[in-house]
């Protein structure tokens, strides 16, 4: 009985970073749905979520709703000057070009920043706006920090299925993702819904810093490399493009993640990802809800 007790608790640890990984990996899929790019700068926008976070509670003690709302705005901006000035004029670039772009901003969103007194290279500790309280059940254990991020993980997703499934600008989306040129022909504004696409998945990625701030309380510049690499793996393994793929991935990821920790050892976490990235890419490379595409 202890060990199934032991193996419920670690699996809501994992659902609680598989949580945030899912946030961070939406943000990949929805770009590469509509672009085909791999937006390897997603990872520092998520730290600059966390950060902006930390001076909003930390200098101007801001009420937690207000500080998710300054947050989500602020990566939404970044997110659509990112897109503006480094993506947008390579559009028509080869694949390549947009790559090695991308990975260029995310090296200079790091390094630029962490050249400043105001954006640290060193960990500094991240203020909770409130005290951790556990609720003890018969067979687990769950804090108040996992229920909040259960809760706002859920809103954020059903608020994206209402934005995707029920307006406008989400069958543009949708028709964008599925064929560019046609949907420009039926009247869709391709640059817009692209800048759009940033800004919905940048704002996730900020409630995803503000989260992970609150469950682990240490950020710094490169806090964003690793949680950005394997939340791109989760968008992989759900199968790239697609949204909720990326939510399943997200979670199985923090499942494994929390498992590895918990029953092998913690120096073997990072590895056993990459192990399932190999063999989705080598047994599935479509991911688990990717369409296959038939060679013509």
């Amino acid at each position: 009985m202890e060990h199934i007790i032991y193996i419920l608790q670690q699996v809501v640890n994992g659902l609680q970073l598989g949580a945030v990984y899912a946030l961070i990996a939406l943000g990949y899929t929805m770009v590469y749905g509509v672009l085909r790019l791999i937006n390897f700068a997603h990872g520092d926008v998520f730290m600059l979520g966390a950060f902006v976070a930390y001076f909003l509670i930390s200098k101007f003690s801001m009420p937690i709703y207000l500080v998710f709302i300054l947050t989500m705005f602020s990566c939404a901006l970044v997110g659509y000057l990112i897109e503006k000035i480094a993506y947008k004029p390579l559009r028509d670039a080869p694949k390549i070009s947009l790559l090695i772009t991308a990975v260029g901003v995310s090296l200079f969103l790091e390094y630029f920043l962490s050249l400043n007194a105001i954006f640290t290279p060193n960990y500094i500790a991240f203020p909770r706006p409130f005290d951790v309280k556990a609720y003890d059940f018969t067979f687990l254990s769950i804090t108040n920090v996992q229920v909040i991020i259960f809760i706002i993980t859920f809103i954020s997703l059903f608020i994206l299925y209402l934005l995707i499934y029920k307006t406008k600008y989400g069958i543009a989306m949708r028709a964008v993702s599925h064929d560019k040129e046609t949907a420009s022909l039926m009247g869709v504004g391709i640059d817009g819904i692209i800048s759009f696409t940033f800004i919905v998945g940048a704002s996730l990625a900020g409630v995803g810093g503000i989260l992970y701030g609150i469950a682990y309380p240490q950020i710094n510049v490169f806090m964003g490399i690793m949680p950005g690499i394997k939340s791109f793996i989760a968008a992989v393994l759900g199968g790239i493009g697609v949204i909720h793929g990326a939510v399943a991935g997200g979670l199985i990821i923090g499942i494994c993640e929390v498992f590895v920790s918990a029953f092998l050892s913690s120096t073997f976490r990072d590895g056993v990802i990459f192990i399932i990235l190999f063999a989705v890419l080598l047994f599935r490379p479509r991911g688990l809800f990717g369409k296959r595409i038939e060679k013509v």
